[in-house]
């Protein structure tokens, strides 16, 4: 006696029996599949090219804003802080500072202010990076930017990876 299963009686026959599709059939299918590659393709690409316009028009934003507080930088600095800066040397000489101490105090109020707004300019042009972007096209595999020693640098802990 043999041991093959044998089906029941009215069942389907299973894949295996089935004959193998014809040339045109498996033709027809490759080219139905290629059809839905195209077009996952051109999805695709529809969906980068609407997020880098967005990332662009963020940019663009970003740049004139980032112009906006550079004016104000060289505005305070060059202008109005020339009057202020002698208002208070000649009253912190009233109240008895030397020469030294009230140029001084002046030039560290000033290097504050320009400091934020330098801070402020620099915070605006990283919106610039296209962020988004370069994210989306590094997983699909396109501009990878490989670190030398093999690791990304983004996973370090901020105190130089050292164990607390």
């Amino acid at each position: 006696m043999s041991e093959t299963p044998r089906e029941a009686p009215g069942a389907a026959p299973s894949d295996d029996d089935a004959p193998p599709p014809g040339l045109q059939e498996s033709l027809r299918q490759v080219g139905d599949a290629g059809k839905a590659a195209l077009g996952s393709a051109r999805d695709g690409g529809r969906a980068l090219r609407t997020l880098l316009s967005a990332d662009l028009a963020l940019a663009r934003s970003a740049f004139g804003r980032a112009l906006a507080w550079a004016g104000v930088a060289i505005v305070f600095g060059a202008s109005a802080w020339l009057l202020v800066a002698g208002a208070l040397i000649a009253l912190m000489q009233r109240f008895g500072f030397s020469w030294l101490q009230s140029l001084s105090l002046a030039a560290v109020v000033s290097l504050a202010a320009t400091g934020l707004a330098a801070w402020q300019v620099t915070r605006y042009f990283d919106c610039m990076g296209l962020h988004a972007t370069r994210r989306q096209l590094s997983r699909l595999g396109f501009f990878d930017e490989p670190s030398g020693d093999g690791h990304d640098d983004d996973d370090d802990a901020p105190d130089g990876g050292a164990p607390r």
